[in-house]
């Protein structure tokens, strides 16, 4: 069995679901999820620079995290396990500017994200997983930030009943303390006009 890339563009212009080439005969499969010259041939130009894996159990909650300086476009997919992934349109002058939408990653669907800057990103694990990163941009300790999972403008749909319910949620006292919507807002709109203009 042979699945070719395929590429979406999502609602959230900018932002793909993406099948990536996955092979498979009598030894298992083999899975490639980023090309260049794919990538630039659908429009989509993509230098990786970062690659990196998170492991977490089931109930952890990792939203919605993004960079304020040296925004990090991430290409995620779930190796293995499954997660519900949450993305959020934060581009001030983008006519879906707070808007979110969720994707079921799995390790079997091998379904993959491209999340472009100035976009919220995170995840709730329902089982066990595996989750690969493939970035556009390094890490920037100094810029690491983020929008609490449970902002009330956002207003995200977290499938809580997928872990036996929100008393069961593993959050770190990092994520309990992200800004609001509200506070992002008032940070960013000046500086992200100024900065990058419009339709960055």
């Amino acid at each position: 069995m042979v699945q070719k890339f395929e590429f979406q563009e999502l609602d959230l212009k900018g932002a793909y679901l993406i099948k990536p080439f996955y092979a498979t005969d009598e030894r298992g499969g083999l899975i490639k999820d980023y090309n260049t010259d794919l990538f630039r041939a659908n429009g989509i130009d993509y230098d990786l620079k970062e690659v990196f894996y998170t492991l977490s159990k089931r109930g952890v909650i990792r939203a919605l995290h993004f960079q304020l300086v040296k925004q990090q476009p991430k290409l995620v997919r779930c190796i293995s396990g499954h997660v519900y992934d949450v993305i959020a349109d934060l581009r001030p002058d983008s006519p879906t500017y707070g808007k979110w939408r969720g994707f079921h990653l799995t390790g079997e669907n091998t379904n993959t994200l491209l999340i472009p800057k100035y976009f919220g990103h995170g995840y709730l694990v329902v089982e066990d997983s595996i989750v690969s990163y493939k970035c556009a941009e390094g890490f920037y300790g100094e810029g690491d930030s983020g929008i609490m999972y449970n902002d009330v403008d956002i207003a995200i749909d977290w499938p809580m009943e997928l872990i036996g319910g929100e008393e069961n949620l593993i959050i770190s006292e990092k994520d309990k303390a992200l800004m609001s919507f509200q506070d992002y807002k008032k940070q960013m709109e000046i500086d992200y006009v100024a900065n990058d203009g419009i339709n960055p």
